[in-house]
């Protein structure tokens, strides 16, 4: 196999090689290095679940731009630049062109990381939760959703950010035509917690039974991702009520300090830590390995070492 990329894609030799040798590769966003955990906690959770997926067999891609390159799996150093330079800006889809031209660097939001994957031919991406219609704003919809609907891989998340509308954004889900799976359970997970009182579309038992339906799905013709809902394990998933009641704060305090846009959700997250004492952040991390470990095992079933990968 002969692996063909944009001119604007760098993908790092290990990553190239298992692409090109039709090995099991995971995306990673970055956005959640430079945007979504605090400083020292961020570059040990990027180290830590890249281990992960290399422990299970699996090559780690974690996709960024640094210097106008989109790197289809980002070396040491430049994880350590991700993770300190505060001056990084968040690529989404819609400034993905402006942040290649211009020659700027920043992490990828789960939007952009799911197009240069689809790109790349990564058939699985690992992230903490999707985007969605937020709360109270049902004008502001996230531009994960439509990219969720026209790029053909596997998503493991556990459900959407908390802080979003859940039941609207469940909604735009299935207008959009993508298949809501949840991992061993009938339940969109709500993020922090495993429960919203919202259903998947099937529940699925192994990472065995994700690509067979996955493969499925594309060889029907449909084009949109496969979002596979990971619930964080009881013992470390956060209760419903005290995790309701610390967002409707942080919401009512970001509307307070007239907090919009795309400072919206980071500053939510944030004000959710500092009111959960710490508890939503230890959860994230948490979901974040969850699900980087999934995803592994489920890209050593779509990347079978002894059989021709099924292309599309």
């Amino acid at each position: 196999m002969t692996l063909k990329l944009p001119p604007a894609y760098h993908p790092l030799p290990e990553v190239a090689s298992a692409l090109t040798a039709n090995q099991p590769v995971v995306a990673l966003e970055s956005a959640v290095i430079t945007h979504g955990l605090p400083h020292g906690t961020n570059l040990d959770l990027a180290r830590n679940v890249e281990a992960l997926i290399r422990a299970n067999g699996v090559t780690p891609a974690t996709i960024s731009v640094i210097n106008g390159s989109l790197c289809i799996g980002t070396n040491q150093e430049d994880l350590e630049r991700l993770a300190t330079d505060g001056d990084l800006i968040k690529v989404s889809i819609r400034n993905i062109g402006f942040a290649l031209a211009k020659k700027l660097s920043g992490g990828t939001t789960v939007a952009a990381t799911l197009l240069a994957a689809c790109t790349a031919g990564i058939k699985v991406f690992s992230t903490g939760g999707i985007g969605g219609v937020h709360r109270g704003r049902s004008y502001d919809i996230s531009a994960d959703l439509d990219e969720l609907a026209r790029s053909p891989v596997v998503v493991v998340c556990a459900g959407a950010k908390a802080i979003l509308d859940l039941p609207a954004t469940r909604e735009a889900l299935e207008t959009r035509g993508v298949p809501v799976l949840g991992y061993q359970t009938n339940e969109f997970p709500a993020f922090y917690s495993r429960r919203s009182g919202l259903h998947v579309d099937a529940r699925v038992d192994s990472p065995a039974e994700i690509a067979a339906v996955a493969h499925a799905h594309w060889q029907a013709g449909n084009n949109s991702a496969i979002l596979v809902c990971n619930p964080l394990p009881e013992d470390q998933a956060l209760d419903d009520d005290m995790m309701e009641k610390a967002i409707h704060r942080a919401m009512r305090q970001a509307e307070k300090d007239d907090i919009n846009g795309a400072s919206l959700t980071p500053a939510l997250l944030d004000m959710v830590m500092q009111l959960t004492d710490g508890k939503s952040l230890q959860a994230n991390i948490a979901l974040l390995r969850n699900n980087a470990s999934l995803a592994a095992e489920i890209a050593l079933e779509m990347y079978p070492a002894k059989k021709k990968l099924v292309t599309y």
